[in-house]
């Protein structure tokens, strides 16, 4: 009788090559690129736990099957808002939760409120896009290298980064270019 596949270690650190983008760009980052295969943070085990960890939300919500299905869910309608301006599913999200205005000893404030806990990290992640959205839409960007599918917003100060890092995908560009340049056959 054959042994039993052994079950994947769950995840402690997180794995991503970029991490600490505004939230929803964070949880569009759950996808990305290694050695030519899409990796999805999301799929791994343990990697629900390591995203809200890595995002300060572990405390707040638990890192369930319901979570996780709405996250998956979140992050394919803000791939959708952003490729194809399509907002409906976006919207659907945002339905899930509200602000509650609110007047303590510190002054006024903000408290988010959710329909169901489980939605709360796809509701902020939601809101997040908004934000940027109200911030500076021309700032949200995809890498420009064309095997990466990482997301960023840029805050350099005269709005011109190009890659999720110099040091990967823009190293990688420039190598390629000068390999181009360098070893065309002359005429």
């Amino acid at each position: 009788m054959p042994k039993p596949a052994p079950k994947p270690t769950p995840l402690t650190e997180d794995p991503r090559p970029l991490v600490g983008e505004p939230l929803a760009l964070d949880l569009l980052n759950t996808w990305w690129m290694r050695d030519g295969v899409l990796q999805d943070l999301l799929a791994l085990p343990g990697g629900l736990t390591v995203w809200l960890r890595s995002n300060g939300l572990d405390e707040r919500f638990p890192a369930d099957a319901v979570t996780l299905t709405h996250l998956h869910g979140t992050r394919a309608a803000l791939k959708l808002a952003l490729d194809d301006g399509r907002t409906g599913d976006l919207d659907a999200v945002l339905g899930t939760g509200r602000i509650r205005p609110t007047l303590t000893a510190e002054g006024p404030g903000e408290l988010p409120e959710f329909d169901d806990p489980a939605w709360g990290p796809g509701w902020l992640a939601a809101r997040s896009y908004l934000e940027l959205l109200s911030t500076a839409p021309d700032r949200i960007r995809r890498c420009a290298h064309e095997a990466c599918v990482l997301r960023f917003f840029d805050t350099s100060r005269n709005g011109t980064r190009r890659w999720c890092s110099m040091a990967a995908c823009g190293n990688r560009a420039k190598a390629s270019r000068h390999y181009a340049r360098t070893n065309t056959p002359s005429q």
